[in-house]
């Protein structure tokens, strides 16, 4: 039997990962998810362009029921493989960017109850509930399996306070998830869009401020007044005004809170994008 060839030998144990694949990646994941809200404005008014002076659905979410369904869904899967892959500069922030990533797909999946009336063409929602059963029954198999896989991963390499806590609220969510589509099949399809859109956009609110409470300006040190504070207010703002309006009877207070908060939810990423550009992840010190 030949020897190993010593100096190769040598060569393949000392090999270190260039970081700066890991940097490309994560700039990648960040410009993936403002071109997928770019295409998802951009489907909505091209079929709004398609019907009568002043129709709009009353949410987005009702989109689903129009052609722009395909992008609709294929735009929120994409953006929940990027927020699930995309690593935070802290713990808390890599869970909370990993839950908003589960809640997503249940948002495509499971859309709005009522498919509106303002499209160039409806599909017929008569065949709903078997989509709906099929595809969360199949996000649930996926989900079972990465919570096996993810397991595996932590108790290996990483079982710090924020993974068992982002696990723990992962494997919450599933067995939820699982036990109401099971048992309550039509609560599920009546409120899961909702609820889940709910608290997918309040865990990017909170990375939003947990980025304001965070940033360091170069040679500054701490600051409040930065440009991630100033989304997460706007957030804040547009979620209470047009709820405000809302209640006071304006039809269309979904469609524009939705509007709102996709906006500056691609905002933040092309902001954190340009931050971060270099460094990939916020480090200690600085920028």
């Amino acid at each position: 039997m030949t020897p190993e060839n010593p100096s190769q030998s040598s060569v393949q144990s000392t090999v270190i990962p260039d970081p700066a694949y890991a940097v490309k990646t994560w700039r990648y994941l960040r410009l993936a998810m403002i071109g997928l809200v770019l295409g998802l404005g951009a489907a909505v008014l091209f079929e709004r362009a398609k019907t009568h002076h002043g129709c709009f659905q009353t949410s987005i979410s009702a989109y689903y029921y129009t052609p722009a369904h395909a992008y609709f869904v294929g735009a929120l899967i994409g953006i929940a493989v990027c927020l699930v892959c995309l690593r935070g500069s802290t713990g808390t922030e890599d869970v909370l960017l990993n839950i908003a990533g589960m809640f997503a797909p249940i948002v495509a999946f499971v859309p709005t109850p009522g498919p509106g009336k303002c499209a160039s063409f409806l599909e017929a929602a008569h065949g709903l509930n078997r989509n709906i059963a099929n595809n969360v029954f199949a996000l649930l198999v996926v989900g079972a399996v990465a919570l096996v896989v993810a397991g595996i991963l932590a108790w290996r390499n990483e079982r710090t306070r924020p993974a068992l806590v982002g696990y723990t609220a992962a494997l919450f969510i599933c067995i939820a998830t699982a036990l109401v589509f099971a048992l309550a099949r039509h609560f599920l399809a009546g409120h899961a869009h909702y609820t889940a859109a709910v608290l997918m956009f309040g865990c990017i609110l909170i990375v939003a401020l947990n980025n304001a409470f965070g940033y360091k300006w170069k040679g500054r040190g701490e600051s409040l007044k930065n440009r991630y504070m100033a989304i997460a207010v706007a957030m804040v703002a547009s979620a209470v005004g047009v709820g405000l309006a809302g209640l006071l009877g304006w039809r269309y207070w979904t469609i524009a809170i939705e509007t709102a908060l996709i906006t500056l939810f691609a905002v933040f990423w092309a902001v954190q994008t340009r931050e971060l550009w270099r460094p990939g992840l916020r480090v200690e010190g600085g920028r």
